[in-house]
């Protein structure tokens, strides 16, 4: 039986309690620890009970403490500090943005397929929505123009839970989003927004969301609405990453395509778009095709005047972590979106192959991203590296070092991690600027000025804390497996609010390595055990539901933690998420994390202990790999590293010597300097490590500076290109797609001719020598191209170390189509064997990087 009317109930809130519905409703509350007591001052266990969600807890709260709270004049003037300041924030003032570009500016969206932005929203599932729940929280505080675009899932990432043999199993909740801090976005007649998405030759629908996540607006689709008949289409907002491979193409079609009609349903269309990883790639396309409409424009030329304003970050090094579609499956959703582009459909598919014309490659969303983007970036440094190095062959004859794949270090949000202990003693010492401004450095210095007890005793007040949660966590998961008793209540006796906790937290990928600490169980064991120094470690993370080797992973701790000489001093907490991280974060002593080198992009749950005085001992990768070489010269001890970064072709040696290596750091330098203690049962030594750490490491590694940069070196520039491009008609837009048109056509005659540099067998250093290339350019003109001198000392393969790419000048006309080009001042500033060549690029002013995909021209070795 169905309902004739559906209608919404809202809490009944007293008069003067008012303000809190509006204080619920902006995510602002999940990172201002004031607003958070303010909830749980209402009711505690409610507050627990309601997994931390402010709209459901005033929903369930009864009446007559709401007349109390309402009577209650502490309560009010506490809720009207809060309500103050959120109205504040509403009404705008000077901001990092502001006060830097000035009003204005571009509309950016930010899409991405999850975002972690409070536990009671389950919308995320790992560090990929971690970072852009962050990211939209710095773009709030620092007052950037951006709105997020996402899915609303109707059961979101799964609840974990381990059987009896320690095996993971999965739960999926469905969420209630009457009763989640959202609201849903509606037209002027009062009726919800709906927008349309083409979908295998018909149309299916959604409804838009808003989540406000304090000045930034976050737009979330859901599908599961009346308007679509077919269950299939209805379950596409369901599971995030859930179902097959068809199921993933329908809801990257919803995120890009859907979520791009829905930003201009709201009014936020956008100039600048950045993609949070590749899922959300079909936007690209869905720009193109907006653009043609609204200006006249081919496919190539909208394509030019789309690709300026998109913005690309990828987060895996691992193939398996990139979405690949069979053809065929795509040409069943999109073979008529083809025709709406103009397009044929080998250059539809060709935009998503490393190699265009393989008719058996299949689709890839990160390769549709990077073709289609002006800017594409890696998540550190390292990461960087290897992204230029695993895409290469988007750009073939292009050297790696030059693919166009930057870098930007991911970091996070210091105020939704810190306890609100470090927040209060930050505020006292570091002063108001650490929220600030916490990309200044001078800002983090003061941390070395912290009196060394104060910082020890408010670390150990944190580990207490998690102690006491991780008991209490540990005795429900065993009553919820039918325990003994006895079990049970051992587990109020198990680990030691007093000793050495590491922490270990992250999805359970098999390349993190989570059972590396295990390789030798008798040393783990006398390491643990140790009467006068011991050790204990908190495991917690989740596994992908079809990842049977990280499942296994799991039960391998779980069986162990069960083992009489482990039972005390390992921890495996079920059901990793947000609150089990702040916990894990704010009171662990150190932070383990062991990749397997380089597979790990960032690794964000190291940046967020290290802002909280906690010590990584990592291995070198990701951040800790910039983080660790940027300090290992200035004799600053920041932590720990596991190796030097080696590789070694056979896995099992490998993880026999990094355990190895593990094992003696535990041994011979974390454990003697955690329980070196003065007189006064002070850990000296410990303590100058923790501030070295946070002196040293949370002026870059925040999502204010990341936020920063992206808006110097992306956003604006992009907004720039943009109004240059689409001014005037697109006249620019359509001159640029002409000529790139025209230039890839051309191409296939360009070549190099002859090179003469006349060199003799050897040259002084800093002798600078002359180059003449004869270079057929065919239907094109030295003003479409970029003719350079290579140059640079060979390594011993033979290829080129650190060369550098001198501008050649078209000095004559040999014959048709055939030109001289000259440099007359190369220079080698170095002795030892060096190499020279020649190569062509196109060139435009008004192309945002010089290499286009399999436009580049070498002369023959």
């Amino acid at each position: 039986m169905k309902p004739v009317r559906v209608f919404a109930v809202t809490p009944a809130l007293p008069a003067a309690l008012e303000p809190l519905h509006s204080i619920a409703l902006n995510l602002r509350w999940s990172w201002t620890h004031e607003a958070i007591e303010l909830f749980r001052r209402l009711d505690r266990d409610l507050w627990e009970e309601t997994y931390h969600n402010p709209v459901k807890l005033l929903g369930c709260i009864s009446q007559q403490r709401l007349q109390e709270a309402a009577r209650d004049a502490a309560f009010l003037a506490h809720m009207n500090r809060v309500s103050e300041e959120l109205s504040s924030l509403e009404k705008g003032g000077p901001c990092w943005f502001e006060r830097t570009y000035g009003r204005g500016g571009p509309n950016i969206a930010y899409f991405s397929a999850e975002f972690g932005l409070t536990e009671c929203l389950s919308i995320f599932a790992g560090g990929l929505g971690m970072l852009a729940g962050d990211h939209l929280k710095s773009a709030s505080d620092l007052g950037v123009p951006l709105a997020g675009v996402g899915l609303l899932y109707q059961q979101g990432y799964f609840r974990q839970y381990l059987n009896q043999s320690g095996w993971q199993e999965e739960r999926y909740e469905s969420n209630d989003f009457y009763n989640f801090p959202v609201s849903l976005c509606r037209r002027a007649d009062g009726n919800a927004l709906i927008i349309s998405v083409p979908l295998a030759g018909r149309e299916i629908f959604a409804q838009v969301w808003k989540a406000q996540v304090g000045r930034v607006p976050l737009y979330l689709l859901d599908t599961n609405i009346a308007a679509n008949p077919r269950p299939e289409d209805r379950d596409i907002t369901d599971q995030l990453y859930g179902g097959d491979l068809e199921m993933r193409v329908r809801q990257e079609i919803v995120l890009g395509i859907g979520g791009y009609r829905a930003l201009d349903a709201v009014g936020r269309a956008a100039q600048v778009f950045h993609m949070n990883e590749g899922h959300s790639a079909f936007l690209a396309l869905e720009h193109v095709r907006t653009l043609m409409v609204r200006h006249g424009l081919t496919f190539w030329q909208a394509r030019s005047l789309a690709t300026s304003g998109l913005i690309f970050t990828t987060h895996t090094p691992v193939e398996a972590g990139h979405d690949y579609f069979p053809s065929d499956l795509l040409h069943r959703y999109f073979a008529g979106y083809a025709g709406e582009l103009g397009i044929s459909w080998d250059d539809f598919v060709g935009l998503g192959r490393r190699s265009p014309a393989d008719h058996g490659e299949p689709f890839c969303m990160t390769v549709l991203a990077l073709r289609m983007a002006a800017s594409g970036n890696g998540v550190s440094r390292l990461h960087g590296e290897v992204s230029r190095k695993m895409w290469a062959p988007l750009w073939p004859a292009v050297p790696q070092q030059e693919v166009p794949i930057g870098h930007v270090t991911n970091g996070v949000h210091f105020q939704s991690w810190l306890s609100r202990e470090m927040n209060e003693l930050y505020d006292r010492y570091l002063g108001p600027k650490w929220r600030e401004e916490p990309a200044d450095r001078g800002v983090w210095k003061a941390a070395e000025q912290i009196p060394g007890e104060e910082l020890w005793r408010t670390h150990e007040r944190r580990r207490q804390r998690l102690i006491a949660f991780a008991r209490r966590r540990l005795q429900f998961q065993l009553k919820r497996r039918g325990a003994p008793p006895a079990d049970i209540a051992l587990a109020e006796e198990a680990l030691d609010s007093d000793a050495l906790t590491i922490g270990f937290a992250r999805r359970f990928a098999t390349y993190k390595r989570a059972t590396l600490l295990l390789k030798d169980v008798d040393r783990l064991a006398r390491i643990l055990n140790d009467e006068k120094r011991p050790v204990q470690v908190l495991f917690a993370g989740k596994a992908h539901p079809r990842d049977a080797a990280g499942k296994e992973f799991i039960r391998q701790i779980v069986a162990l933690a069960n083992r009489p000489q482990f039972r005390k001093r390992l921890v495996f907490l079920e059901d990793y998420d947000i609150a089990v991280t702040r916990y894990l974060v704010q009171g662990c002593d150190v932070w383990l994390n062991n990749p397997l080198r380089p597979l790990e992009a960032s690794g964000t749950s190291g940046m967020k202990a290290a802002a909280n005085g906690c010590l990584n001992l990592s291995t070198l990768d990701g951040w800790w790999d910039e983080a660790w070489r940027d300090n290992a010269g200035s004799g600053v001890n920041i932590g720990w590293a596991i190796g030097h970064g080696e590789r070694f072709d056979d896995p099992e040696y490998q993880d026999r010597v990094e355990a190895e290596a593990l094992y003696d750091l535990l041994e011979r330098e974390v454990v003697p300097a955690f329980y070196e203690r003065d007189s006064n049962r002070i850990p000296r030594r410990w303590i100058a490590q923790m501030k070295s750490c946070i002196s040293n490491l949370c002026y870059f590694f925040n999502t204010h500076r990341m936020v920063e940069e992206y808006c110097e070196r992306f956003y604006l520039p992009a907004y720039a290109r943009q109004c240059e491009l689409s001014a005037h008609g697109a006249d620019r837009a359509r001159a640029l797609g002409e000529w790139m048109h025209r230039v890839r056509v051309a191409w296939p005659e360009v070549a190099v001719l002859s090179v003469d540099g006349g060199l003799p067998p050897s040259v002084a250093v800093n002798t600078k020598l002359g180059l003449k290339a004869r270079i057929r350019l065919g239907a094109l003109s030295p003003g479409d191209v970029a003719v350079e001198a290579y140059v640079g000392p060979l390594r011993p393969d033979g290829s080129f170390d650190q060369p550098a790419a001198l501008p050649m000048d078209a000095v004559a006309q040999c014959s048709e189509g055939v030109y001289l080009y000259e440099a007359r001042s190369i220079e080698c500033k170095g002795s030892g064997l060096h190499g020279l060549t020649v190569r062509v690029l196109p060139y435009h002013a008004d192309l945002v990087q010089p290499f286009l995909p399999g436009l580049i021209t070498w002369a023959p070795a």
